[in-house]
């Protein structure tokens, strides 16, 4: 018989990558771990291995004692699909419920047989044994299920479903992880609140709620585990401070700023109450509550708490550890944000090269490829475009040795690098790296992708400078074709590559009238888009009271002629004042 096991993990970390178009902006591709806690912050994380024997025990939930077996989590298949857990031992009975007086003693030793089942889950999955986890935690799935459909809702079944809930985050079934946080809330909303470990699944429950953009029902379960915790050990307890940091993190999400910034700056007087004011532990409560006031536009107030960090980090590890380089990079973001833009480039250049010279990080992680993105958009916005150009071609020369001349990450820096070079009127260097881009972006997404239009219409606008407007129109119409059947013909993306064609055919002399039906077009979707008085419609307007002149079409020009002049003044007024 043929043996196989399966598992997940638990944290999941997202990026985003926003690629160039008309002009330089930083591309954000560092990844983020949003909401879910590491099972060592967690440690009340409860965990427990069972078996679905459909043909020996009638799908029961069966706990295998610790004290009397080393367990192998092996499940294998018998010809009629039957789950079967392979190893030895004594079984124990399964059991629904607690009864005084053995109640925790019982959880500790099913928190100790999840904690085997969770370890085994992280096992497969460094080993790339993906479907073995799955295999696993479908086998507990069907077992408490089973137990829920004949009425069994207790604390075990609340913690079974947690673990499996943790475990299809980490292999990214979020859709599978909504489902079980269904079945988890209608276990624990009738568990009552002292009932062992509910608290920690509640924080669980909180994390994953947030990671599927859940936030109110995040809101409730945090709220609710943070008043379990109050009654048991205290309002000045550090216990708290896990529970209170994801709720800050979710009223932030929400744009409930202010409610946020109470409760991070709770978490903070607990630490410092207990740990000290110099304390590592402050770091990670700082950094949010200082990233939260910068979205808020409170940067000096963001300032006094970055500040704080590299500090602490400056005590405890010196000036050249790593972690002084990441306390400098936000930093330097403050100083963006203050308009200091020569101390945020010291700022930004000291990071990278503490980070290099201490290795903290590999040269292509993707924090340093965003400090050295970040400070490259820096230079350029002061009019330093050639040392911003060197930083990009430093990004697209660590992406190439690292991941490959033909990776897809490579794209967003050819990008850059040719609206750097574009910025600079190289546009020969430009049209190379973004038909490299394009051909990328082919071989990889196909030829009907709306991601290729954005490579595609960069090419168009830089073939234009260069005066092969022929080549320009065509890619300007295939980028057309493309986005009206991705995003519709009056979407904004639309209006963009509208916006281009009309220009390159100018200069070809295409048929006027037509030429002014594109930019009605353009008109209807910039007036939706942005309002009827906003500056793109005065730019639009403009070419069109040009085509309706040399068109003859007097009524409808001087219409739109009155229109315009208005908004001319006002938009002049503005500049004045």
């Amino acid at each position: 018989m043929k043996t196989k096991t399966k598992t997940r993990f638990m944290c999941r970390m997202k990026g985003s990558c926003l690629l160039l178009t008309s002009s330089f902006t930083g591309i954000r591709t560092s990844k983020e771990l949003r909401h879910m806690m590491s099972l060592c912050e967690l440690k009340s994380i409860t965990c427990f291995s069972v078996c679905n024997q459909k043909q020996k025990y009638n799908q029961k939930l069966y706990i295998i004692p610790v004290r009397t077996v080393c367990v192998r989590f092996c499940i294998s298949r018998s010809s009629v699909g039957s789950v079967e857990l392979s190893g030895t031992g004594t079984h124990s009975d399964a059991y629904s419920g607690f009864s005084a007086p053995n109640d925790y003693q019982r959880i500790d030793s099913l928190e100790k047989e999840l904690e085997e089942l969770f370890d085994e889950v992280k096992r497969m999955i460094s080993m790339g044994n993906k479907n073995d986890a799955i295999d696993l935690l479908t086998a507990n799935y069907e077992v408490v299920k089973e137990r829920l459909n004949a009425g069994t809702k207790g604390i075990e079944e609340a913690a079974t479903l947690d673990i499996i809930a943790l475990g299809y985050m980490a292999v990214g079934d979020l859709k599978f992880v909504g489902s079980l946080l269904n079945m988890m809330k209608e276990v624990v909303d009738n568990l009552k609140d002292d009932a062992p470990r509910l608290d920690s699944i509640l924080m669980h429950m909180g994390s994953m709620y947030a990671t599927l953009s859940k936030f109110e029902k995040s809101l409730d379960v945090y709220q609710r585990a943070v008043y379990i915790m109050e009654r048991t050990y205290g309002k000045d307890s550090t216990f708290l401070v896990t529970p209170c940091l994801g709720m800050a993190k979710v009223l932030g999400s929400i744009g409930k700023a202010t409610k946020a910034i109470e409760t991070y700056q709770r978490v903070i007087t607990l630490l410092e109450s207990s740990r000290g004011t110099k304390s590592k532990d402050l770091v990670v409560p700082l950094l949010s509550l200082a990233n939260l006031l910068l979205k808020e536009g409170r940067a000096n107030d963001a300032e006094t708490h970055f500040t704080r960090v590299l500090n602490i980090y400056t005590e405890l590890y010196g000036q050249n550890d790593g972690k002084i380089g990441m306390a400098m990079s936000s930093l330097a973001r403050v100083k963006c944000a203050q308009g200091k833009s020569d101390e945020a480039i010291q700022l930004f250049k000291r990071a990278i090269q503490v980070m290099k010279d201490s290795n903290y990080l590999s040269p292509d992680d993707n924090i340093m490829e965003k400090m050295r993105v970040d400070l490259a958009e820096l230079l350029h916005t002061v009019g330093r475009g050639q040392e911003g150009r060197e930083l990009l071609e430093e990004c697209l020369w660590i992406t190439e040795r690292y991941k490959g001349k033909e990776h897809p990450s490579l794209v967003t820096h050819m990008i850059n690098l040719a609206t750097s070079y574009s910025r600079s009127k190289n546009y020969a260097d430009a049209e190379h790296l973004l038909r490299r881009s394009l051909q990328i972006m082919i071989k990889q997404k196909g030829t009907d992708d709306q991601s290729i239009s954005f490579p595609m219409l960069h090419l168009a606008v830089t073939l234009y400078h260069l005066k092969k407007d022929e080549e320009a129109e065509k890619l300007a119409l295939e980028v057309l074709r493309i986005r009206e059947k991705a995003f519709g013909k009056n979407s904004l993306p639309v209006g963009e590559a509208l916006d281009c064609l009309v220009s390159i055919q100018t200069r070809l002399g295409r048929d006027e009238s037509e030429l002014l039906e594109l930019l009605r077009r353009i008109l209807n979707i910039q007036e939706r888009e942005f309002g009827r008085e906003s500056e793109e419609v005065l730019v639009t307007l403009k070419k069109i009271v040009y085509y309706l002149d040399k068109l003859g079409k007097k009524d409808e020009k001087l219409t739109l002629q009155r229109r315009l002049s208005v908004l001319s003044k006002k938009y002049k007024q503005m500049v004045n004042y």
